[in-house]
């Protein structure tokens, strides 16, 4: 829970030390990251969870470039990072028994990329690292809480919730649903949940130990009957087994089960399973909302979208809408435009349908050709192409042809210099507050400021001398290279890492104006 509070009258805010400004249902990767995103920024928050414990189950299992970025700018990517293993090689065998080898070899980082490669390591362990962080900041998981219903005025959402053998109803100014694909916030909310259930793709996936295999690469098998597949699982003694399930094909469970089909497909009686810690039996759910947000409430992660697991999408994608959302609702908290929450759908639902567009590709080549590897081969999948340039809270004076346009992942640069050290654009970045680039004169924002008081806003002077803590060498280049500035360039890059605005021309006056319009006033 949160912080404690010592009295149970109203605050500033109208709501009582008992209630909350954001109630989050669901503590999975999802909801653990806005909660993060939000404790960071001194947000009064409650995360639920319906579960009495943390999940068991690797789940999903790939976690791609732009989300390390984001548990970077958290401070958790170094954890995450130990507990996986970037690039890990595949062996696809064919049903003549040839086997090719793909991947293995870890992409050096790029002074604009330090991520180049996804990471392999079992959800639970993504949740553990966020739950760690989370504590940091005084916020626990509160288990077993299960919402049975929740009721929505113009200011406050009353939600009822089980803890324990009784009820208790909570308030909030805000409830976020990441409570997963039957999302109870979602159907409550009348949210509608479009797609389809293909009952003909099913996949068994469980988490077992097993006898004569090493631990050194992803085993992918191909058969008449289907694909079989052995993952080692990073920082356990597990491997993730996976086996498409055809109609009419034996579903059950059992380590009976998957030990005979792994004997068909893979024609190896030499590797012994044993019995699994965690199974399930996937099937292909390919479902989308038509919004994010009815009045106080919203939803995020599964319980917005549901990906096939070709290509490590829906969990990463989750994650990213977190991490979206986050800085948005502190803003309005804090005295920003309603409008901004908008804003969130805006970005999040094109990407959400374009994601699932491409792991809906990628699942029918992997069924097609019975192996993992056309998915793993599609750089698509790192999401380092996400982006928001048609976004209201885009603005730039530059040709369309621009390598960099607002809206863009804001690129990394290393080869930085301050008055600390040498550094990297990132790690200057990291925190939930906006960045400021002056390529030239920094502006004076007193008045902004002094108009959009809840603003945290650093700016870095890129100077050839360093004079003041806010002053930045860019001694290789790298900087220019992936901004390509004006003498006076402004480039304002937002608390999640996207360029916001850029003015190569106009600069102050111009860099008020989009902070005007896009936080002070409705987002047009």
């Amino acid at each position: 829970m949160t912080r404690p509070v010592a009295v149970d009258a109203p605050d500033s805010s109208g709501l009582s030390a008992n209630d909350t400004d954001v109630l989050i249902v669901g503590a999975g990767p999802t909801g653990l990251t806005l909660a993060c995103e939000l404790a960071r920024l001194n947000i009064r928050l409650r995360i639920i969870e319906a579960s009495s414990e943390p999940q068991k189950g690797s789940r999903g299992k790939g976690i791609q470039p732009r989300t390390l970025e984001v548990f970077d700018n958290l401070g958790i990517v170094e954890r995450v990072i130990a507990h996986g293993r970037m690039a890990m090689p595949m062996w696809s065998t064919d049903g003549k028994g040839d086997s090719t080898r793909r991947g293995g070899q870890v992409p050096p980082p790029k002074p604009d990329v330090p991520y180049g490669a996804s990471l392999i390591t079992p959800e639970w362990r993504i949740e553990e690292s966020l739950r760690e962080k989370l504590a940091t900041w005084g916020v626990e998981v509160e288990f077993g809480a299960r919402l049975v219903s929740f009721e929505q005025s113009q200011d406050v959402v009353s939600a009822t919730v089980t803890l324990g053998e009784g009820q208790t109803v909570l308030s909030a100014r805000w409830l976020i649903g990441c409570d997963g694909g039957h999302s109870l916030v979602r159907k409550q909310a009348g949210v509608d949940f479009a797609g389809e259930t293909l009952e003909d793709i099913r996949m068994i996936v469980a988490d077992v130990t097993a006898d004569g295999i090493g631990r050194d690469a992803w085993h992918v098998w191909s058969h008449a009957e289907g694909m079989v597949a052995l993952c080692p699982l990073p920082s356990t003694g597990e491997f993730q087994f996976q086996a498409g399930i055809a109609p009419g094909q034996d579903s059950e469970l059992s380590l009976r089960n998957l030990q005979n089909i792994l004997e068909r497909r893979a024609a190896r009686k030499d590797i012994k399973l044993h019995a699994p810690s965690w199974s399930s039996l996937w099937r292909a759910n390919v479902r989308i909302v038509d919004r994010y947000r009815v009045g106080r409430v919203l939803v995020a992660g599964d319980a917005a979208h549901i990906h096939s697991p070709a290509g490590g999408q829906g969990m990463n994608t989750g994650i990213q809408d977190a991490h979206n959302l986050g800085w948005k609702l502190a803003a309005v908290l804090k005295g920003a435009a309603p409008a901004l929450i908008d804003t969130y759908q805006e970005e999040r639902l094109p990407v959400a349908a374009s994601v699932l567009g491409l792991s809906n590709e990628l699942m029918r080549k992997v069924m097609a050709t019975h192996s993992f590897g056309a998915a793993r081969d599609d750089g698509r999948t790192l999401q380092l192409g996400v982006g928001y340039r048609a976004s209201s809270l885009s603005r730039d004076d530059r040709s369309e042809t621009a390598g960099l346009r607002a809206g863009d992942r804001a690129p990394d640069a290393t080869g930085l210099v301050t008055q600390v050290g040498a550094t990297r654009l990132f790690e200057l970045l990291r925190g939930a507050h906006f960045t400021l680039l002056a390529f030239g004169e920094t502006p004076d924002l007193t008045d902004t400021r002094s108009r959009l008081p809840w603003l945290d806003l650093r700016t870095l002077r890129i100077v050839g001398d360093l004079h003041g803590p806010d002053d930045v060498i860019d001694s290789e280049g790298h900087l220019a290279d992936a901004y390509q500035p004006q003498p006076g360039s402004l480039v304002l890059i937002r608390p999640d890492g996207y360029v916001g605005m850029i003015a190569d021309r106009g600069g102050r006056e111009a860099l008020e104006a989009f902070l005007m319009q896009a936080f002070s006033a409705r987002v047009s």
